[in-house]
């Protein structure tokens, strides 16, 4: 009787105070109305499931870009409000939390990762520490938060299901409105964005280079070639035949998104992921066919002219000229990174390069100097040795993956894991083109994704059994 009289109690009061503020604010209240209604339910289920929290996250993920270009409002910090707000709910139930979970790997790395970016802070190169504070939270926070959520938040298949249906939906959604743009036009607020400077890199011989509501076209691009892999490999999955026609239809949607975004270097990403995932189903005819089939296509793009009248052609082409200006240009910048290198064994700092290095730390001439690559961009930031400590970390993360993979008896689950390890790998081998892994939606897809394929082993229902029967 008490809940039931809280719950009326607030309702009514509700209605009284929206019929007070339409009275003030007329068709304005309607709105904070809502928005008030909205975050007290968001508020309610987030502190009864910390799981609501993440997932509002991740979706969130998809749209800031979009968001932030189509208002103008500072929507960034949201961002890691919603993270913060996740991380509360799990101290406020904590009871119910298995903090055992978090006893893994992912998390060891991430925790490694990050105290290599807290030492950086006495990197005696001076970089500005709002540069450091800036750039942190994408390279190393976000990591260190989002790693335990996967073990502790998400214990089932339908879980997992569950991240699949958001990643694999919005990015389907992300090609659609991709093609909008192509087609249509851009809104109002991405046409100012263009104007500023966007167009710079996004108008290429009179054309759009598509980024939908991501960040840019390489992010866009990138993202959907690796979403198209996972989408692809679940296809050929062991999976009633409505799912794997939705999901090979979702494949194809998501390997025209990568085409109309321009970015070379998802055609990178595709391939590598490509590979992994053959490699890793055992099946050696497939990774043969897989072969030719990858070598007739590198074949078509570089030694032949067919299709160049398609401007989407032309431009995957350019992939595999070396004499492309924009790939010499990037050889250029990397020659000029290099000497001034060479004196730098832990970087110039973090946050010293990139869009952080030119707004704080500008007078620096290093800093104005495009890196053109997140591979580049680790090496200027933390040096030679940080550069081999990330790869280190990174391909640690991937091989565990991979073995974790090799050793699922759950065929279903099995081929969910490879489709995650195959995009992740993906994922990071095209951010040696573009700043790909650091950027959203992709970053969080990955770290979610070594997550689930780390906790595939308490998942396969198969190898547990076979255990507890041994």
């Amino acid at each position: 009787m008490k809940r039931r009289f809280v719950i009326l109690a607030a309702v009514l009061s509700f209605a009284v105070i929206s019929a007070l503020l339409t009275v003030k604010l007329e068709y304005y209240a309607v709105f904070f109305a809502l928005l008030f209604a909205g975050s007290i339910i968001f508020t309610i289920a987030l502190f009864s499931n910390p799981k609501v929290g993440f997932l509002a996250y991740l979706v969130y993920c998809f749209i800031i870009a979009g968001l932030l270009k189509n208002t103008g409002l500072p929507f960034g910090p949201l961002m890691e409000v919603l993270l913060g707000v996740t991380w509360l709910s799990l101290l406020y139930n904590h009871k119910q939390i298995k903090w055992k979970e978090i006893n893994n790997d992912h998390l060891i790395i991430a925790l490694i990762w990050f105290s290599l970016n807290i030492i950086e802070l006495v990197n005696p190169e001076g970089a500005s520490l709002l540069g450091w504070l800036n750039e942190v939270r994408f390279t190393a926070l976000n990591w260190l938060l989002v790693a335990p959520l996967g073990f502790l938040l998400f214990k089932s298949k339908r879980d997992l299901d569950i991240f699949f249906m958001i990643i694999i939906s919005l990015s389907v959604l992300g090609t659609l409105y991709g093609i909008k743009q192509y087609f249509i036009g851009v809104s109002a607020g991405e046409q100012r964005w263009l104007d500023e400077g966007g167009a710079t890199t996004h108008i290429i011989d009179g054309r759009l280079r598509v980024f939908s509501f991501y960040t840019d076209a390489g992010q866009f691009g990138a993202s959907q070639a690796a979403m198209a892999a996972i989408a692809l490999v679940m296809a050929f999955g062991p999976f009633k035949r409505w799912k794997k026609i939705l999901l090979g239809i979702s494949g194809l949607i998501l390997f025209y998104g990568m085409l109309i975004s321009g970015t070379r270097g998802a055609f990178f990403a595709l391939v590598v992921a490509g590979v992994f995932a053959v490699s890793l189903s055992k099946n050696f005819k497939v990774l043969f066919s897989g072969l030719l089939l990858g070598l007739a296509f590198f074949g078509f793009l570089k030694y032949t002219t067919i299709g160049s009248g398609n401007y989407q052609i032309v431009r995957l082409r350019t992939a595999v000229d070396p004499q492309n200006d924009s790939f010499n240009a990037r050889l250029i910048n990397q020659s000029k990174l290099k000497e001034l290198m060479k004196d730098k064994p832990f970087g110039a700092g973090v946050g010293s390069i990139g869009l952080n290095g030119i707004k704080f730390n500008s007078e620096k001439y290093l800093s104005n100097i495009p890196p053109d690559s997140y591979w580049v961009k680790i090496w200027v930031m933390y040096g030679p040795v940080g550069l081999v400590i990330w790869f280190s970390l990174i391909m640690f993360m991937i091989g565990k993956c991979c073995g974790t993979v090799w050793n699922i008896q759950d065929n279903g689950l099995k081929v969910k894991c490879i489709a995650l390890t195959s995009g992740t790998a993906g994922l990071f081998f095209c951010s040696y083109a573009n700043e790909v892994m650091n950027g959203f939606p992709s970053v969080v897809i990955l770290y979610m994704s070594w997550s689930f394929v780390l906790m595939a082993n308490n998942l396969d229902e198969k190898k547990v059994e076979s255990i507890k029967n041994s």
